[in-house]
């Protein structure tokens, strides 16, 4: 039941987008369409749901201060927590490029659909910031590690096609000219994030 209160906690009342505003320029960006932003929101699940347990796993058994105990005595004391940034985006770096690879040769044209943005995950402050925030709340173990990375990826996910199917069907609908594009995405962004706060509080 905690994993589960993990999850929704992490997709619904902290979620990424409307809470942190981490990842708004994929968000804005490959919002125009429903077919692109499931695209974008599935690879961006599974960059998180390996990198947050991965950078868990480095953080808890290679990186904070006495971490390298394993290895003997002597490494107690050595602490190597100023390379969490870096090791971190070589993680994340690692397994984007991965997700580029397998997007390029089982879907070309969502490949060419994505464009630029698909290696741009590398550098989404949302991606980070998952590991970071992973960091800041010192999970137990890595299953909550691997949750609260799969719950911030949905939740991502459920923001970047909730915003393109809105985006899709207003298309054709009459807005004043200094609105459309971005600044009616704006709008129907801080009006979602309103809509995503009647879940605080909620815990099964």
């Amino acid at each position: 039941m905690e994993l589960v209160n993990l999850f929704i906690k992490s997709a619904f009342i902290e979620n990424m987008i409307f809470t942190f505003f981490l990842g708004m320029c994929s968000y804005l960006a490959v919002s125009k369409t429903v077919k692109t932003a499931v695209g974008l929101g599935a690879a961006v699940i599974f960059v998180l749901l390996v990198t947050v347990p991965v950078n868990y796993l480095l953080e808890t058994y290679v990186l904070k201060e006495g971490a390298l105990a394993w290895l003997g005595s002597e490494y107690a004391d050595v602490d190597l927590s100023f390379l969490s940034f870096i090791m971190f985006i070589a993680v994340i770096a690692s397994i984007v490029q991965l997700v580029e690879m397998l997007v390029e040769k089982f879907s070309p044209s969502l490949y060419g659909a994505l464009g630029i943005f698909l290696p741009l995950i590398a550098v989404n402050c949302a991606i980070l910031g998952a590991s970071l925030f992973m960091q800041q709340k010192q999970f137990s173990n890595v299953g909550e590690a691997t949750v609260y990375g799969v719950g911030s990826g949905f939740g991502w996910f459920l923001a970047i096609v909730l915003i393109a199917a809105i985006r899709e069907k207003i298309k054709y609908s009459h807005i004043p000219a200094p609105l459309k594009g971005v600044g009616m995405a704006f709008i129907l962004t801080g009006l979602m994030g309103l809509a995503f706060l009647g879940f605080l509080g909620f815990e099964l």
